[in-house]
């Protein structure tokens, strides 16, 4: 049983990695570096999906750093409080998501192992704060994931009429 859903867990997660990645790699240079709210995106969706990546994440350590920002001092096409300490080029945001991608199929493929099957995602101390256990966070990493790269696959086409591709399943790009 762990060994099926482990292959349909990277199936999927991977899938999202991809289309991830896809949507970067369609964004032009000119587009990525003039849109703003693309670039925001694209880099909070990078840094996150590592972020859930590391458990416990008191030990996350970013590959592209950034600030976080109180409200009043973030540019209004920000994602959230993380402003990247300088403005990174797209293969950065893209050896940055092989890079998480290589770390989500390690730890996919380390599920069977009960140590880190009975490891936890814990934030913050409140009741309310994220509490998930490894499977938990790996199905809301792929979801928040899908949730922004959806958010760049339509700035593609709405601005730039631009379609990108659909995975299927890990590297079935159509």
């Amino acid at each position: 049983m762990i060994n099926n859903l482990q292959e349909s867990l990277w199936r999927q997660f991977g899938a999202s990695i991809d289309m991830l990645a896809n949507a970067i790699a369609s964004c032009p240079d000119d587009y990525l570096a003039t849109n703003k709210r693309c670039y925001y995106l694209a880099y909070h969706s990078v840094v996150f999906l590592d972020y859930y990546l590391t458990i416990p994440p008191s030990n996350f350590s970013p590959i592209l750093s950034f600030t976080i920002k109180d409200a009043d001092q973030r540019p209004p096409e920000s994602i959230g409080d993380m402003i990247p300490d300088k403005i990174y080029s797209k293969q950065a945001l893209l050896d940055y998501v092989n890079h998480s991608r290589n770390k989500c199929k390690t730890i996919i493929d380390n599920l069977a192992d009960n140590n880190q099957l009975h490891a936890r995602f814990t934030e913050g101390n409140e009741p309310s704060d994220m509490n998930y256990s490894l499977v938990e966070i790996l199905l809301y990493n792929m979801r928040h994931t899908q949730h922004h790269t959806g958010q760049l696959h339509l700035m593609l086409r709405q601005d730039l009429n631009q379609h990108v591709d659909w995975a299927f399943r890990v590297d079935e790009l159509h």
